[in-house]
């Protein structure tokens, strides 16, 4: 992990918002995000199978507890670490959301749900296992619908070790289980894995 000044994370961060709103103007859809000093500019393309994931995912969530909002393809920021992520499912009180707010506080956030991508899983499996449990979130779940996966692991229980803060907790679950995600129960029985030839 590298050692910012305030300062320097301050210009980053800046300059992922100016990267950010460049890319709202571009037909192609982008995700800027933020870690460590660096910054990711992914170009989006969902494929079916997971933006339908997320759709399930979100209803059930919302089904369970309507005075919550589960939303995605939104900007999360933390304003102690200066990381930023478009995780693609996060859960927020309605009653915590800003409509001002240029971003979503990820201190405010309840739990994030990310469908690993077949093109690049490391960023969900690796990088925002390191970065959420960093920036306050109390809840990660990884649905992973590769054809020789088909898991979902909930990551919860964040706090500081000697290896700093980390998730404490990770539970795995197949594809079919039911799933206890902080207080929601996931039926995962309608997740659809990627095709085989993928």
């Amino acid at each position: 992990m590298a050692d910012f000044t305030p300062e320097q994370m301050r210009r980053m961060h800046d300059f992922a918002e100016q990267l950010a709103e460049l890319a709202e103007h571009h037909e192609d859809q982008w995700k800027v995000q933020t870690t460590d000093g660096q910054i990711f500019l992914t170009m989006m393309s969902p494929t079916a199978p997971h933006g339908l994931n997320v759709v399930r995912l979100r209803r059930q969530i919302e089904a369970q507890t309507p005075e919550v909002m589960a939303v995605t393809g939104t900007n999360m920021g933390d304003p102690h670490t200066g990381l930023t992520k478009v995780p693609d499912l996060m859960v927020i009180a309605e009653e915590d959301t800003d409509d001002s707010a240029k971003v979503i506080n990820s201190r405010d956030v309840l739990m994030v749900v990310e469908v690993v991508s077949w093109t690049n899983s490391l960023t969900d499996i690796r990088d925002k296992l390191y970065d959420y449990p960093r920036m306050g979130v109390p809840v990660y779940v990884v649905v992973d619908p590769r054809k020789d996966k088909k898991t979902v692991t909930v990551h919860s229980d964040p706090s500081a070790g000697p290896d700093g803060i980390r998730f404490r907790k990770s539970v795995p679950y197949a594809f079919g289980d039911s799933v206890k995600a902080g207080r929601w129960t996931l039926d995962t029985s309608s997740l659809k894995s990627y095709p085989a030839e993928w």
